[in-house]
Parts: structure tokens; C-alpha cells; sequence
């Protein structure tokens, strides 16, 4: 009885804490409005199994957000960049959200290595999707630049839009010698805010969506990069669309708008310099 007293009271206290939110929503800025007090809402992939909950709820609040996309293994399909989801993706760049690489394999940065003879960087990688999944191997500068490359090229591919020069490691990781790495063949990296940490990922019984929706809503600032994901397998209680909904409804109740990575002043002028690049040797522009 105990328990199930305990998990009445979470799912009391977030539908009340969601009803009294989405009585917000007529005080909400309207889309005219300048965007004095911004957010950058971003996503990373998964299993895609919230991928269309997540896509209707931006719509619905029209707000933009920064996809960073891996061919990571998906609950239907082939993988978050096959063809079965490619329709979701071209869906998602008409509407005007920007997209951007996770690296193709989803690849984990362990160490650096020492430089070899070469005297040219290297790094102890472990990807969790594609052939080598689940094993540590030795990969290059230039191997890891193609494996970002190559997430961004298949984005291109499907979309017909150019993807924006950044990218985000997965979980984060990273050192001072793999960012410069990723920089020499033009990706800048993008982390997030920590009361940008949505919580997607952690185990929902100790974690509960309630908890979740409250911490953001209470220690989020302007300016900050927000970060969940396209689904987890691990977590029991999907944050989304639970959480995503009344946090945006929340956040817009205080003040916050959002916009997409385009316009993040800590990118936008290596985004110019890129697309400058771009454009002297006649590609089409970063989007």
C-alpha cells in the first residue's frame, strides 16, 4: 500500500502541477514578439519511439529546436538515419528546426592516446552502433572528422539541406585534442547547460517525471542549452512526451522563447565563417 500510495502521489502532484501550467498558455508571448530571453532546445537521437510525440509538440508550440543526429539502433527500422526514418527528418528541416552531426556511429571518446611517429593525434573511440559497436579501437583525427562528417553528409542527403557545422559528442565527452581535431575539418562542439540536463536519460523510478519537470522549471536561465533525446531504452517512464510539453508551456509562461543553434551567439560566427567557406568553392550555404 505504501508503494502504491507513493506512486499515487507523483502522478497527482504532476497533473496538477501540468493542468495548472497549461493554464499559462493564453499568457504566453505570441510568435511576434522579440525573443529577449532565449532557449536553445535541443535533441539528441535514440530508439526514435518519442520521435513523433516529440515532433507534435513542437509543432503544436511552434518551437524550433537543433537536432543532433546518429545512425543509432531504432525500435522500428533500420536505424535513426535510415531510410525509414528518413521522411521524419525531411519533415522536421521543412519546418525549420536545424539539424546537425552526433557522429555516425554514435562514438564515445575514452582517451587520447600519445602521438605516434607521425607525431598526429589519436584516440581511444568506442562506438555504439555500426559494425564496430561495443569495441574500443584506435581512430585518428581524420577518422573521427569522417565519422562526423559522414553523419552530417547523410543528413544532407535526405533532407536536401545543408546541416550547420557543429556537432555534439556522444555523452558529451570529449578532450582538448579531439575538439581541435574537429575544429581542423570544421565542426565546433556543442555541450549544454547543466540545468540544461532534461533527465531523459536517468532511471525513472528514482527520477520520476514529476521531479524532473520541477527542476527544470526551476533552475533553467536564459540563455541556456537545453538537452534530452529521441528516446531511451533504459528509462521506464518516457520523459517525453510527459515532461516536454508542460516544460514548454512552463518556460513560455515565465518569459523564455526559443530559438535554434543558428542563432546561439557563441556560434554564429563560426557558422558565417563556415558557410563563407562554403561558398567560395560554390557548395550551397549552411542553413
Amino acid at each position: 500500500m505504501r508503494l502504491a500510495s507513493k506512486g499515487f502521489k507523483h502522478a497527482l502532484a504532476f497533473w496538477c502541477l501540468v493542468t495548472g501550467l497549461m493554464g499559462f498558455v493564453n499568457a504566453q508571448p505570441n510568435d511576434s514578439s522579440p525573443c529577449t530571453r532565449p532557449l536553445y532546445l535541443t535533441f539528441d537521437t535514440g530508439h526514435m519511439g518519442v520521435a513523433d510525440d516529440i515532433a507534435r509538440v513542437l509543432k503544436q508550440q511552434q518551437v524550433k529546436a537543433t537536432f543532433f543526429a546518429a545512425n543509432e539502433p531504432t525500435k522500428v527500422g533500420e536505424g535513426s538515419l535510415g531510410e525509414h526514418w528518413a521522411p521524419w527528418w525531411r519533415e522536421r528541416a521543412a519546418e525549420g528546426h536545424a539539424l546537425a552531426s552526433h557522429t555516425l556511429d554514435h562514438v564515445y571518446w575514452q582517451r587520447d592516446l600519445p602521438a605516434g611517429a607521425t607525431e598526429t593525434a589519436s584516440f581511444q573511440m568506442r562506438p555504439s552502433a555500426g559494425v564496430q559497436a561495443g569495441k574500443s579501437t584506435v581512430w585518428t583525427a581524420q577518422q573521427y572528422c569522417k565519422q562526423i562528417q559522414a553523419a552530417s553528409q547523410r543528413l544532407t542527403q535526405i533532407t536536401g539541406q545543408a546541416t550547420l557545422p557543429l556537432y555534439r559528442a556522444p555523452g558529451g565527452k570529449t578532450s582538448k585534442a579531439l575538439l581541435q581535431a574537429a575544429e581542423q575539418c570544421g565542426y565546433r562542439h556543442v555541450g549544454w547547460a547543466p540545468a540544461g540536463f532534461l533527465g531523459d536519460e536517468l532511471p525513472s523510478d528514482r527520477y520520476p517525471n514529476t521531479q524532473l519537470l520541477n527542476q527544470a522549471l526551476r533552475h533553467i536561465r536564459s540563455g541556456d542549452i537545453l538537452m534530452a533525446h529521441l528516446g531511451i531504452w533504459s528509462r521506464q517512464d518516457p520523459w517525453a512526451p510527459a515532461v516536454l510539453e508542460p516544460l514548454l508551456v512552463g518556460l513560455k509562461a515565465r518569459g523564455f522563447c526559443f530559438k535554434t543553434l543558428r542563432d546561439h551567439p557563441d556560434y554564429q560566427g563560426w557558422i558565417q565563417a563556415q558557410s563563407a567557406g562554403v561558398n567560395a568553392i560554390g557548395a550551397s550555404p549552411v542553413r
